[in-house]
């Protein structure tokens, strides 16, 4: 009995830890390059790595992909250590310039993160919020042909009964028929000042004619707009704030230099 406890508390060990039960590839080996090995987990840590590709591929499928490019990869390793790559001029200078590119990309890195605080991105998104002024959105869906007539057409079977999406597969140019929410700002004038003066569940009864064709449009829905949510104007500000900070940064290291430019003839710049 005791034996039988034993062996049921081994095995969900094993199960609540895999790694304890069985080693992926061969050992854990994903395979052997002129004798030189390349470890499953290596390969695992790059994916790990990357949370967007965790999120779309999963590690199976991205293995099957990823093996034939890391085994390619090892093979010019090793051809370039055969070649003394390293030990070429090229590859010296290359190095060099390659050092100086990541100390400028660490140093405005280090300068963004002493500057883009998550105090001062809660404080712009809530003046923004605070400011924000709501407005009138229109979502619209719209068939676009080229001719009046053939617009006219449309309107027509659409009066009878006709299905506005079978009808936009069968004649729009634009295969864009659903516009979703805009402002009346973000169309051309002709189109937006047709499409707000619809109310919901309306079509147009007549073509509208932009610099793009003739329009039949559609208004699905209409509501007064809303300012974003936290989490979706959170990156936006970042990235405002990430580049306000770098230009800081050039500017101050400018102002705090002193530096005299030439033009190609040799004539200074001023």
């Amino acid at each position: 009995m005791q034996k039988k406890y034993l062996v049921t508390a081994v095995l969900g060990l094993l199960l609540a830890s895999p790694s304890l039960s069985w080693a992926e590839g061969k050992n854990g080996v994903a395979a052997v390059v002129n004798g030189q090995e390349i470890k499953v987990s290596e390969i695992r840590e790059a994916y790990n790595s990357n949370p967007q590709l965790k999120k779309q591929v999963p590690f199976d499928e991205y293995y099957a992909k990823a093996l034939d490019i890391v085994v390619s990869g090892k093979l010019v390793d090793q051809a370039a250590e055969k070649d003394k790559i390293t030990q070429t001029n090229e590859y010296k200078k290359q190095l060099e310039l390659a050092k100086k590119e990541l100390a400028q990309k660490v140093y405005i890195e280090k300068q963004v993160k002493n500057n883009v605080k998550d105090s001062e991105v809660k404080k712009l998104y809530d003046d923004y919020k605070a400011k924000f002024v709501p407005e009138k959105e229109v979502n619209a869906k719209h068939i676009l042909v080229d001719d009046e007539t053939t617009a006219k057409e449309i309107i027509a079977k659409l009066n009878k009964g006709g299905n506005f999406d079978n009808l936009a597969k069968q004649y729009s140019k634009d295969k864009t028929v659903d516009l979703g929410y805009f402002s009346a700002k973000t169309m051309v004038p002709e189109f937006s000042d047709a499409a707000f003066k619809m109310k919901k569940g309306q079509v147009s009864k007549k073509p509208v004619k932009t610099q793009y064709g003739y329009h039949v449009i559609k208004v699905i829905d209409t509501r007064n707009s809303k300012p974003l949510e936290f989490k979706a104007a959170e990156p936006q500000i970042k990235a405002m704030l990430t580049q306000q900070a770098i230009a800081q940064t050039l500017e101050d290291l400018n102002q705090k230099a002193k530096v005299q430019k030439y033009d190609l003839k040799g004539n200074p710049i001023d």
